[in-house]
């Protein structure tokens, strides 16, 4: 019997679809960890017996590949791959499949909470009320105001539509989006640089640059409008947090709500904990029960697809 090995403790959390998937097929689920992802040290090892391995944001390197003499596929419970070696896995002919657009609601739903409680400060009341306090905390109002959406895939198409029922304009800025499909969702194209001098508010959907350069470096940050909103579901290594901590305690941002961080968990003196304005979340927008079971299944039968010597449904390039 082929074995799975799942690395992810979020993995079939609110469903048992997944499971039954992997289990009716013959696939062998084992989870060593139900708590936490799975240490590396314990991933080297484990790899050794994995036919199919579902990962959450686990780095799979060339050296866990060597480790897994048998495995034919890698699933990523999720869609971004960036966290994969890619030519690593093509190299040794081993496909790897995602889940896309199984969380792209949530993200986007998500990203719009962000966004409204990071411009009228709810979580500082919730923390002031809950101390004994009674503040009067002042943000402004979304409608009128311009949202830079900077990746208009399936999640940033969603955003700009919750954006403009609340009145708002927006920006897109996706250079493998033809202009004439973000005009066709009432946004208007603009280059990186231009969306970042003009929006009120900038929410980031796009993966990150291979190199490790951040998209949003100290320049481009300080060149944000004066006051903006910066919100960051996607990956941490987008922005370069050092800079931007450093434009919130000058005043120059009006503040940050970040999901996604280079480090995670969050160092304990990491600047941005200190930082003024700042709305900090745990890496989960793609938290909903309905996405849960989405991601799941999907990667879960196109784990069976391949064991079973059949081509995969959604396999990344």
């Amino acid at each position: 019997m082929p074995t799975t090995l799942i690395t992810t403790p979020t993995f079939a959390r609110h469903s048992a679809l997944p499971w039954q998937i992997l289990e009716e097929n013959g696939a062998g689920p084992l989870r060593p960890c139900a708590d936490a992802a799975l240490p590396t040290a314990e991933l080297l090892v484990h790899a050794a017996e994995a036919d199919a391995l579902i990962v959450g944001m686990d780095l799979i390197t060339a050296e866990v590949l060597d480790a897994a003499p048998r495995l034919q596929v890698i699933a990523k419970h999720g869609v971004g791959v960036d966290t994969i070696d890619l030519a690593a896995a093509q190299a040794r002919g081993i496909p790897v499949v995602c889940a896309p657009g199984s969380n792209s609601r949530a993200v986007a739903e998500y990203s719009f909470g962000l966004l409204l409680s990071a411009a009228r400060s709810l979580t500082a009341s919730h923390t002031a009320v809950a101390a004994g306090g009674w503040p009067k905390l002042f943000g402004p109002e979304l409608h009128g105001k311009t949202l830079g959406i900077v990746g208009f895939g399936r999640i940033g198409r969603l955003l700009a539509g919750y954006a403009q029922a609340f009145g708002m304009r927006v920006l897109a800025h996706d250079p493998y989006v033809p202009d004439d499909d973000i005009r066709a969702h009432d946004a208007e194209p603009a280059a990186l640089d231009d969306l970042l001098a003009r929006a009120d508010a900038v929410s980031l959907h796009t993966p990150p640059d291979p190199s490790g350069t951040p998209l949003l470096d100290s320049a481009r940050l300080a060149a944000m409008r004066p006051g903006a909103i910066l919100v960051n579901a996607a990956r941490g290594g987008l922005v370069d947090e050092r800079a931007l901590a450093a434009l919130l305690c000058s005043g120059h941002l009006g503040a940050a709500a970040l999901d996604a961080f280079a480090t995670e968990p969050l160092p304990a003196d990491h600047p941005l904990r200190e930082a003024p304005r700042t709305l900090l979340t745990s890496h989960m927008a793609a938290c909903t029960p309905e996405a849960n079971q989405a991601m799941g299944a999907m990667v879960a039968e196109d784990v069976v697809r391949v064991l079973a010597g059949e081509a995969p449904h959604h396999q990344a390039r």
